[in-house]
């Protein structure tokens, strides 16, 4: 198997032309650019097996050479993915090729014969040998066509692969491309690309994909394997945000959230400036969506609960057409985050820091911890903590109720991140009853803390709108938090049953 080094970026048509008429992307030491004319065609049954199992299967003609590619699928963004590459004599895939690779787990006697062609990609391919610092690495400028049956999508894409040397010089190759033009990580792959329109996939937000770490793992390779899946979860909602989708936002929010508890999980292990300096872009992102999301919550949650009551709440109809107008804004706020140059290199300076950071080179003996004790030591000490603060739950002021939750959010994430490494045991049904009591806690704490967000959101609603009008409105956003508040009492009881649950629970990692 081999495995291949690579950052491939999405671009408009005409920024392609741009990179390649660039002077600071011209070929090494006097070699020359190579054009190649290819087309690939993928093969699946017709319930896309192949694709349901993380695995492509690709025939590649160029003139009368013939290469058969299977591969692993992408845990979320990242430079590599298993690669099996094999020369056959036809246009049909050759199975026994297939001995040794992710393919030949599935190959039973009714997937062989229903493979069939599923789509075909036509590409003129411009490639650059380049090299920055001392490595070789080739820049590939696609111009491509996927084509299922009669319909084809134009897509222009760049690649830039290791082909010897340090994964800082791609990277240092890579940045010159998000220099020049405004490109972006490429997150689907073009396998991806090619089944989501066979199977005419409307834009649609994405979950969090399942975290499954080696039981041997290093601390490093541990966050690394993490942070590629969380960036990927942020990245493969941005469609979703653009197209004005309030899952989307909710889905690229919960990513931030994701990685930054990632980051407070491994915080001794990343301490560099670079990780401050991709904070502080996490925290920007996160205030651009957070706004959507609450002012969804509070109209669908609360507002609109209210619109059926008896007698009808004067001037509610005009408070829930102002919420509604602070929603637009702020959701064109989130797109235009998305959309900028700032969101771009987030992702680009976010995956590098990943696989190329300073933090890297200082990892030393904390780096190759085993993940497993230090996961251990870190369950232990947290929920430690979270049980005594959680005691007084009822005492806490709002302040301190907001910093539990987060502390129960935070071991939420913790556990997602390592439950694969004490799953298949006797811990499995002790790891799931943990998260289920993490989750009403922070569920109720949650609930409680929406309703002090909710009296924050109202602050000075309709005072620009004349005087009578802005008397309705201030007496329909009391009348709904005034209806929240009768709330926080069993809520509080609910969040103390809650707690009480959690101090209970077995630690499934002892």
């Amino acid at each position: 198997m081999g495995t291949e080094n690579e950052v491939k970026f999405e671009v408009s048509p005409d920024d392609l032309q741009k990179l390649a008429a660039a002077r600071r992307l011209r070929p090494a030491n006097g070699q020359l650019v190579k054009h190649k004319y290819f087309v690939s065609t993928y093969f699946d049954t017709p319930k896309h097996i192949l694709r349901r199992n993380g695995v492509s299967l690709r025939v590649r003609q160029a003139g009368k050479k013939r290469v058969q590619t299977i591969r692993t699928a992408k845990d979320g963004i990242t430079l590599g993915r298993g690669e099996w590459e094999s020369k056959i004599e036809s246009n049909e895939p050759d199975l026994r090729a297939a001995r040794g690779t992710a393919l030949e787990p599935l190959l039973s006697k009714k997937l062989r014969r229903d493979l069939d062609p599923i789509f075909a990609t036509r590409v003129h391919r411009t490639l650059v040998p380049l090299r920055p610092g001392k490595s070789r690495v080739e820049l590939a400028l696609d111009q491509r066509h996927v084509r299922v049956g009669r319909n084809a999508t134009p897509l222009a894409e760049v690649e830039l692969e290791l082909k010897n040397g340090s994964v800082a010089d791609l990277f240092k190759a890579a940045r010159i491309v998000t220099e020049l033009v405004p490109a972006k990580l490429a997150v689907r792959s073009e396998s991806e690309q090619g089944y989501d329109l066979v199977e005419d996939q409307p834009v649609s937000a994405v979950g969090a994909s399942k975290i499954t770490l080696k039981r041997k793992a290093t601390l490093s390779s541990a966050f690394q394997l993490i942070g590629r899946s969380v960036l990927g979860h942020i990245a493969a909602n941005e469609p979703a945000v653009l197209a004005g989708q309030p899952e989307g936002v909710h889905q690229m929010r919960i990513g931030v959230r994701r990685l930054r508890a990632a980051i407070w999980v491994f915080s001794k292990l990343l301490r560099s400036k670079q990780t401050e300096m991709i904070k502080h872009d996490l925290k920007w992102l996160a205030g651009k969506l957070g706004p959507v999301r609450d002012l969804d919550v509070f109209l669908n949650t609360k507002v609109n609960r209210l619109a059926s009551a008896e007698p009808p709440i004067s001037g509610l109809a005009d408070l829930t057409s102002e919420l509604i107008y602070r929603r637009d804004l702020a959701a064109e706020a989130a797109k235009t985050a998305v959309a900028s140059s700032r969101y771009r290199l987030l992702i680009f300076n976010a995956l590098e820091w990943i696989e190329d950071g300073t933090w890297l080179k200082r990892a030393s003996t904390r780096g190759n911890q085993r993940t497993k004790s230090f996961a251990v030591c870190l369950f232990d000490r947290r929920t430690k903590k979270a049980k005594r603060l959680s005691k007084k739950v009822r005492k806490l002021n709002v302040r301190d109720r907001h910093k539990l939750r987060i502390a129960m959010k935070n071991l939420r994430y913790t556990a997602d991140f390592f439950e694969s490494l004490f799953t298949g045991s006797a811990n499995s049904k002790v790891l799931s009853h943990y998260k289920d009591c993490l989750e009403s806690l922070q569920d109720s704490l949650g609930a409680l803390n929406d309703i002090a967000a909710h009296q924050k959101l109202v602050t000075n609603v309709g005072m620009n709108g004349e005087e009578k009008k802005s008397r309705l409105v201030s007496f329909a956003a009391g009348a709904v938090l005034g209806s929240e508040c009768c709330e926080i009492g069993p809520l509080l009881d609910v969040t103390k049953k809650a707690a009480r649950k959690l101090r209970r629970a077995e630690e499934f990692w002892s």
